[in-house]
């Protein structure tokens, strides 16, 4: 195919894409809302992202399950459900989400729950293989309806888009076109555009040579900075960051030397780097900076320094709604890897980050963004210490679904509740205020071996099943991990 035919392509495949995704005013129902309308739904939750990036994730393969808080859905009468994964999914796991679901018997929801695998355990994305196997997308359309479905995902990439054409379905996800607004340089684009406050930082470079020139031009607006964070343009969950530490270069720091010296410095420093992932190398780091690029950031220093994040999205509609709030809680060793998160957010700070939140969001409309993003920053207390007025700085923007998505959505298959924007607070029908706190990461040696069975026998043995009639208790995640349960929990409460 020639340049220009192929150019022609795309442009067409754009026009058809955005013309499905147009479908969506119609198809789609927020699920705060009871919908007796028959409608079909495809969940791909494929991690489209780098994948040398997603293996220094321990048991990504399974974040796959994420995306069953979808499952939330089938208390509609009428909607059926395709949930696609790499293996097959163990059926104590599918029986267990489906027992959740208040007031609906869940053999009528098994009964419009369609599973399908790719049986491939490969670190390809989970959409990369179902195109890759046109009898399985068969398969598919014939349980789902094209004109009354649409499909959603973990992320959206060409990928996605291309199997949405291939379906005829309408993809529930921002156009891969605009997810430059989702990465790192992106994200600082957009906080210029909204006058929100972010740390001082570099634009986008591609090689180790300029990312050195971006370090020191950052260090000579802030003279005093004792660390900087180097980003990879794509990181997921912190994994891509790295620190360098700038206090052992007080020789070349700004008023000693020139710019050009004081770079050559730093990029003999950058192999002394400080990475998040306990097996990446600078030569590697090197490498992709060539291919995703990074950016430099000021880091921000605090004794005590906490982590909020805003989720909302832009809705088929247009309308830009706030979800929720967090507390963000980061390990790793330098406080950059997502742990976990508790809901909401502290009061000293919960509505002001949702008012910028609201802000981002309608420029991420303006540009034509659609569905979840979420908004991540660092809170520092003005005083020194622990205060009510604290210093924000957001720091990036994510245009998909993330770690504080699951836990949100798994309150609300739980107690049929609602986020309330003006107080920040979740409410159940009976208005009582319900709070969680959520782990991504509970890992011991002693949980190896055990299977999803045997959780399911320790959770009831132990007493430790979510309470309906009190509407407080732990729900599970991620437990088809065969060598180690991660589970998430959420202890829903009320003061």
């Amino acid at each position: 195919m020639g340049v220009e035919s192929l150019v022609k392509s795309q442009v067409t495949q754009q026009s058809e894409f955005k013309q499905l995704q147009q479908q969506l005013v119609e198809r789609w129902c927020s699920t705060d809302n009871f919908d007796t309308q028959e409608r079909h739904i495809l969940v791909v939750p494929s991690l489209s992202l780098d994948q040398e990036e997603l293996r220094k994730i321990e048991g990504v393969n399974h974040y796959e399950e994420r995306l069953l808080f979808s499952l939330i859905r089938l208390r509609n009468p009428n909607t059926r459900l395709v949930y696609v994964t790499s293996q097959p999914l163990h059926p104590s796991i599918v029986d267990y989400y489906l027992e959740l679901l208040p007031g609906i018997p869940s053999s009528h929801a098994r009964e419009r729950l369609t599973l399908f695998a790719t049986y491939d355990g490969s670190h390809q994305p989970l959409t990369q293989k179902l195109l890759d196997r046109p009898r399985l997308l068969e398969r598919i359309r014939r349980v789902i309806d094209p004109n009354k479905g649409y499909m959603t995902c973990y992320n959206s990439t060409h990928l996605e888009r291309e199997l949405s054409l291939q379906l005829g379905l309408p993809l529930l996800a921002v156009d891969p076109d605009l997810l430059h607004w989702g990465t790192k340089s992106g994200s600082r684009e957009i906080f210029r555009r909204c006058g929100i406050p972010h740390p001082v930082g570099s634009e986008l470079v591609f090689s180790a040579t300029d990312l050195a020139m971006a370090v020191a031009e950052v260090w000579e607006q802030l003279p005093t900075l004792q660390r900087l964070v180097i980003k990879l343009n794509q990181g997921f969950s912190g994994e891509g960051n790295a620190i360098l530490d700038l206090r052992p270069l007080q020789g070349v720091a700004p008023g000693t030397v020139n710019h050009r010296e004081r770079a050559k410095a730093l990029l003999s420093a950058l192999d002394s780097l400080s990475f998040q992932c306990s097996t990446e190398t600078w030569p590697h780091f090197a490498e992709k900076i060539h291919t995703l690029g990074a950016i430099a950031e000021a880091f921000i220093e605090g004794r005590h320094k906490q982590s909020p994040s805003v989720q909302g999205r832009v809705t088929p509609l247009g309308k830009v709604e706030i979800l929720s709030t967090h507390d963000q809680e980061l390990g790793g060793p330098d406080g950059q890897i997502f742990l976990g998160c508790s809901f909401p957010a502290r009061a000293d700070y919960r509505l002001l980050i949702q008012e910028m939140g609201q802000r981002i969001g309608k420029e991420l409309a303006a540009q034509g963004a659609l569905e979840r993003f979420g908004v991540d920053f660092i809170a520092v207390p003005k005083q020194g210490f622990v205060s009510s007025e604290w210093d924000l700085q957001a720091i990036e923007i994510n245009l998909r679904k993330g770690g504080t998505t699951h836990p949100l959505m798994a309150m609300k298959m739980l107690t049929e509740g609602r986020f309330n924007q003006e107080d920040g607070l979740f409410y159940t029908k009976q208005e009582q205020v319900r709070y969680y706190r959520a782990s991504d990461n509970l890992q011991k040696p002693h949980y190896r071996g055990l299977l999803p069975s045997d959780l399911m026998d320790i959770i009831v043995s132990k007493q430790l099943h979510f309470n309906s009639i009190l509407g407080i208790g732990a729900a599970f995640h991620l437990m088809g991990l065969p060598v180690r349960v991660w589970k998430a929990r959420a202890d829903l409460h009320w003061y």
